[in-house]
């Protein structure tokens, strides 16, 4: 009997050994031995008193990786000419529109900016018997230095404004809110 202990305390002292080893990476197998003639390994023996150390290894478990949902690039990040036309020029026609005005003509293009005549992006647009306003970018890029003109029907605009040089985030709804605001102030949409 005593014996058995002896083997016993072996081999959970060889097993605990084996388990404190410094490399995690190693896979540690228990080794069976055999106790007064029987197997440590047989589950079904009532002198077994062992048990058995399962250790696996970390590359056999399967770990899916997580796909985190991308986020939607925002509008104003998007390319120029998409901006403007998807964006910019729709919403500026919803706006003027619940204002009870029309709109005759509204357009982008790379073309000549009013009075200036340098080459830029120009948003031009006609309000049925209101006004035009050009509203310039003097790159393709939203962030770019802006400048905005104003005109009664069928005259030339006869000054340029700076536009939005001030802000640090341009955004869709900050375009569209100071260009209703230039127009008003110049008392073209609306009165004061």
């Amino acid at each position: 009997m005593e014996e058995n202990l002896d083997i016993n305390n072996e081999v959970n002292k060889e097993i605990s050994d084996d388990t404190t080893r410094s490399n995690p990476e190693e896979i540690i197998k228990p080794r069976p031995e055999k106790v007064a003639g029987m197997d440590t390994n047989n589950t079904n023996s009532p002198s077994n008193s062992t048990s058995n150390v399962g250790i696996t290894n970390e590359s056999d478990i399967s770990i899916k990786p997580t796909t985190q949902p991308k986020k939607e690039l925002p509008i104003e990040k998007k390319p120029f000419q998409e901006f403007i036309n998807i964006y910019l020029i729709p919403a500026l026609i919803e706006e003027i529109n619940q204002r009870g005005l029309e709109i005759n003509k509204i357009n982008l293009a790379n073309t000549n900016r009013p009075i200036a005549g340098d080459k830029c992006w120009v948003i031009n647009c006609e309000i049925k018997n209101t006004c035009n306003f050009w509203l310039s970018f003097e790159k393709d890029d939203i962030s770019s230095l802006k400048s905005i003109s104003l005109s009664k029907p069928n005259q030339k605009p006869s000054i340029i404004e700076s536009f939005l040089i001030d802000e640090k985030r341009i955004t869709l709804k900050l375009i569209i809110s100071r260009v209703l605001q230039r127009l008003n102030g110049q008392k073209l949409i609306g009165v004061n």
